[in-house]
């Protein structure tokens, strides 16, 4: 089968680590990839490009749609011809409808993995678009969701495909796994001695992963332990982050606090937390939940999306948007033993291997394509 998947774009985030991932995965034998980027080539098309998989720039603008750019696209389909173009992304929906019915591409499936409502989301270009989806939504096939939660919100906003496939986000459990190693090489990376209790977040700045919640539950906790330290990792988790370091300022931690940046080693630094957090106030299916759970350890998250369903009995579930929870939530896991701590990570991992490994989420993937495929 011939897969051309076109996304918005290739800076790191959920849907391109997952893209990525699936792309890792799936059976070279049966199925035959490309990847289309709609605006540029981000770092995650340089991933892509190391596991042989050809990648394509549009050099699209959101904001000034370049017709030339459109051409491209429809040319790159007519030479490809694809038994199904798999789209991911809202704009990566719209244009691959349009471009693909002009291409003549015979089947394509949308990839939506949003979970929100807020006024931000619904409003501007992106409510505009969002809107438009709702009214094309007949025309895909398929409409491929990561989340309950998401295709609960969507049809709610007036999506009515002709079907929904529900297919979870998986995790690579050979590269997200526990490290006995890993909580020292942490500490002594931050100068810290052994007593530290480890709290960490990796998430890129942005209001949707909701750093002001985690900043201020850590400013509370900080007063009721003295030996919590927390672990910020991520695009936009440094020093020239002029928001984030006000933040800081303001609830009097910043000999508490760690910035790490954006990392390429996010498997060994997770696996070195003692707990590890969302404090997101909309995710459909974070996938820094279910790393963490995969390297084995325990996790208070914010009960958005489909988190509480992922998470299980692997640690402890919070309001969004409250910090004092948010707090109270570190607290529990911390006044555990290190012991109980450990037996709430392999819940988690377990958990993962049970339900949501990458193989698994593949192996749906590629027995949808089969699904779709139009007869020889």
């Amino acid at each position: 089968m011939k897969i051309v998947h076109l996304i918005t774009g290739l800076s790191t985030g959920g849907a391109e680590t997952m893209l990525l991932r699936l792309l890792s995965t799936m059976d070279r034998d049966q199925v035959r990839n490309t990847v289309v980027s709609l605006t540029g080539l981000g770092p995650i098309a340089r991933r892509i490009n190391d596991i042989g998989i050809p990648t394509h720039g549009l050099g699209l603008s959101k904001s000034a749609p370049n017709p030339v750019a459109l051409i491209r696209l429809w040319r790159l389909l007519r030479r490809e011809r694809p038994d199904v173009l798999q789209t991911w992304l809202y704009h990566a929906d719209l244009v691959g409808t349009l471009i693909g019915r002009l291409g003549g591409v015979p089947r394509i499936a949308w990839n939506i993995r949003c979970a929100r409502t807020d006024a931000r989301y619904v409003a501007g270009i992106n409510g505009l678009v969002v809107k438009l989806l709702a009214r094309l939504s007949p025309y895909p096939d398929v409409v491929v969701v990561n989340s309950r939660a998401g295709r609960e919100i969507h049809a709610g906003l007036g999506y009515r495909p002709r079907q929904w496939a529900l297919i979870p986000n998986g995790f690579d459990t050979a590269l997200f796994k526990p490290d006995p190693s890993a909580r020292q090489a942490l500490l002594d990376a931050l100068s810290l001695p052994p007593s530290s209790l480890l709290i960490g977040l990796v998430a890129r700045f942005d209001p949707l992963k909701d750093h002001a919640n985690f900043i201020a539950a850590a400013g509370i906790l900080g007063r009721r332990i003295t030996t919590a330290r927390f672990v910020l990792v991520g695009a936009g988790m440094d020093a020239g982050n002029a928001e984030l370091m006000a933040l800081i300022a303001r609830h009097g931690i910043a000999d508490r606090v760690h910035l790490l940046g954006e990392r390429r080693d996010t498997p060994m630094l997770t696996a070195g937390f003692d707990i590890a957090s969302c404090a997101s106030n909309g995710e459909a299916f974070p996938n820094v939940v279910g790393e963490a759970m995969a390297c084995g350890v325990p996790c208070v998250v914010t009960d958005v999306g489909d988190t509480a369903i992922l998470l299980g009995d692997a640690g402890r579930v919070v309001p969004p948007r409250d910090p004092d929870a948010l707090a109270t939530g570190w607290a529990d896991l911390a006044g555990r033993s290190v012991d109980e701590r450990r037996a709430l990570g392999d819940a988690g991992r377990q958990r993962i291997l049970r339900h949501y490994t990458i193989d698994r989420a593949a192996a749906r993937y590629q027995a949808l394509y089969q699904e779709l495929r139009p007869a020889p």
